[in-house]
């Protein structure tokens, strides 16, 4: 579920930042229009950053289990691993996203799509078995 947001957003944030005024993307500006936004280039470094690059480094960590130092301090379950708190985090970042974009611009059919994968993250990160699987002895 992480691959499947982070390469989404990447590309969507990417895009986001490369045609701001939304044209290349076929998408008109007064989507923005209720939002602080007046072009694509803030909300796109933002999907980029926390929906693309972060869900990235938190699979990297699932799988893999690295023991970075440095990247533990907004861990606040001390007793798990760093990508187990980071992909709840990851889960709650992507439900606030969509709950914050339904409620100041039109419906888009992707919106009902990214809170179920939101809250499908949440989930498989809270059960029993991947909290066993990413605790820290």
């Amino acid at each position: 579920m992480h691959f499947i947001l982070s390469i989404s957003a990447l590309a969507a944030g990417f895009s986001f930042m490369v045609e701001p005024d939304g044209k290349g993307i076929e998408i008109d500006l007064s989507y923005l229009s209720r939002t602080p936004f007046s072009n694509f280039f803030l909300p796109g470094l933002i999907l980029f950053l926390f929906n693309g690059i972060f869900p990235l480094v938190i699979l990297i960590g699932l799988i893999f289990r690295p023991s970075w130092k440095g990247i533990n301090f907004l861990n606040i379950y001390k007793d798990k691993h760093w990508a187990w708190t980071y992909s709840l985090y990851s889960g709650i970042i992507l439900i606030l996203w969509i709950t914050i974009q339904s409620t100041m611009t039109d419906y888009f059919f992707l919106q009902p799509v990214c809170l179920g994968l939101g809250t499908g993250i949440l989930i498989l990160t809270l059960l029993p078995g991947m909290q066993k699987y990413l605790s820290v002895s």
